[in-house]
């Protein structure tokens, strides 16, 4: 595998054909853990996964992980995540453990 990716990245996985372009997508996984946090977004993250992350991880590259970990509740990334929305947030060990950050 050939990538040129850092570790937080949603594309880590992703093979590089050619030096070129990505090849198809391999997602990684957030695994669901016992202590993940139930949370209700408010209106200072709507449609911005990216300033969630950093505030609750101190990287905005962290955006997709919320996406990973909740497949049933958002189906796109920006435009589902609204107010009001209920998901689960991986704390951030869980996330460093799962991505070997």
């Amino acid at each position: 595998m050939v990538t040129q990716y850092t570790p937080d990245s949603q594309y880590f996985n992703t093979d590089i054909v050619n030096n070129d372009y990505l090849d198809i997508l391999e997602y990684r996984s957030i695994p669901a853990e016992k202590d993940d946090v139930i949370y209700t977004l408010d209106k200072l993250y709507e449609f911005r996964p990216d300033l969630l992350a950093a505030d609750l991880y101190g990287n905005s590259n962290l955006w997709w992980v919320f996406i990973s970990r909740n497949p049933n509740v958002f189906e796109d990334p920006v435009f589902d995540f609204t107010q009001g929305t209920k998901f689960f947030i991986p704390k951030q060990q869980n996330i460093q453990r799962a991505l070997g950050l």
